[in-house]
């Protein structure tokens, strides 16, 4: 499984901005979708879930409302989309994919939940 992000960049404090992730593989419609995010120096960290189907998603307490994540199987693509960013959101995000997808979205609350990743994608907000 190959996984590329895209979307990332420079915004305003306020501004909103779409990640999408790019999954190869036949059975992504089988696989639970992650974002994480890291800062330097920090450990990666949970952001958002959402499992096979997209009924199930799950976020972090310091973006619900704000971001929400999809999926769209027929172009095994997952998108984050991050509403009212703040400078704390600036970091380098990761998307992660697992192919057991079929748990409720807390379970993949966690990064050793995923066995692929992609490069990671800046998001840089200035206030």
């Amino acid at each position: 499984v190959q996984l590329v992000e895209s979307g990332g960049g420079l915004v305003q404090a306020g501004d909103s901005l779409r990640l999408s992730c790019a999954a190869s593989g036949r059975t992504f419609s089988s696989y639970a979708m992650g974002w994480f995010r890291q800062a330097p120096g920090k450990e990666r960290a949970f952001v958002a879930a959402i499992n096979w189907s997209g009924y199930s998603t799950y976020y972090t307490d310091s973006v619900k409302g704000r971001f929400t994540i999809s999926r769209d199987n027929a172009k095994n693509a997952v998108y984050l989309q991050m509403n009212s960013l703040q400078p704390e959101d600036l970091d380098v995000y990761y998307c992660a994919a697992s192919e057991r997808g079929f748990y409720s979205a807390h379970y993949y609350s966690t990064s050793d939940r995923f066995a692929y990743w992609g490069q990671g994608t800046q998001v840089t907000v200035s206030s």
